[in-house]
């Protein structure tokens, strides 16, 4: 669904990535882990065109370069770090931004439209708060409603830069549940960039270690999440556990350095 080839982003004379390669398959949810300044948020900005880069991007086979602004919107909605919150607009309002690529030049949104919008909010638990201005809400509140948008989007590939963040443990696993379910029923291809590293082997089929610009591991997350790999990239506190019931858990150990 998703390949890129030697790509290469540049910050003035700062190389941020430097010449990776990878692929996301179809329907398939690959995580992006890596320390501070890996490239992380860097690779998902590119695939969303939104820097330049060297190289090649893909999507559903086609080059990137070859899609025009809303083709790209009806195949991928991104949800970044920080998104744009305009703080007198109400959360319907905000929500029926995700459906901008798939109304006309001049023309208003339709009933489905604002259907498919009123499903987004309920399913972020948001129906509540749906008139609400966002300047009046939380953190997490926020951004379960910038995850809503992004669903009311409908489009095949979510990309997701730390969509948690601002989320307490509970939430953080609700939000990721209601991701993985969307992405079941609708074939979703989701890529994400996600810190923690105990969520992320949960959650992704595979994961992509980013250091320093370049891939330093990929695989499923029991072969990337080993004391071993993630020792030299995050350092020797770093520890990986496995839980009675089979499940990874990636913990930092104090006094390891």
């Amino acid at each position: 669904m998703i390949g890129f080839d030697q790509l290469t982003v540049r910050y003035g004379t700062t190389v941020a990535l430097d010449g990776i390669t990878g692929r996301v398959d179809g329907g398939e949810w690959l995580g992006l882990i890596g320390p501070n300044g890996a490239g992380k948020t860097t690779l998902l900005a590119a695939i969303s065109r939104l820097l330049r880069y060297d190289g090649a991007i893909t999507i559903s086979g086609r080059p990137a370069t070859a899609l025009g602004r809303r083709q790209l919107a009806r195949l991928i909605a991104f949800v970044p770090q920080r998104p744009v919150l305009p703080p007198d607009m109400t959360v319907s309002e905000y929500v029926l931004l995700g459906r901008t690529a798939h109304i006309g030049y001049l023309r208003a949104e339709t009933a489905a439209d604002r259907r498919v919008c009123v499903a987004a909010i309920e399913r972020l638990d948001l129906a509540g708060m749906s008139a609400r201005q966002l300047r009046t809400m939380s953190g997490g509140e926020l951004q379960r409603v910038v995850l809503a948008r992004a669903l009311a989007q409908e489009a095949p590939v979510l990309l997701l830069d730390e969509p948690t963040s601002a989320l307490d443990l509970g939430r953080r696993m609700d939000a990721l549940e209601l991701i993985d379910e969307v992405r079941r029923e609708r074939s979703l291809t989701v890529l994400s960039a996600i810190h923690d590293l105990t969520l992320a082997g949960q959650f992704a089929d595979r994961l992509l270690l980013l250091s320093g610009g370049r891939v330093a591991a990929t695989g499923e997350p029991s072969e990337v999440l080993t004391d071993a790999v993630l020792a030299d990239h995050f350092g020797p506190g770093v520890q990986v556990l496995t839980t009675n019931s089979g499940e990874i858990a990636v913990i930092a150990r104090r006094g390891a350095r």
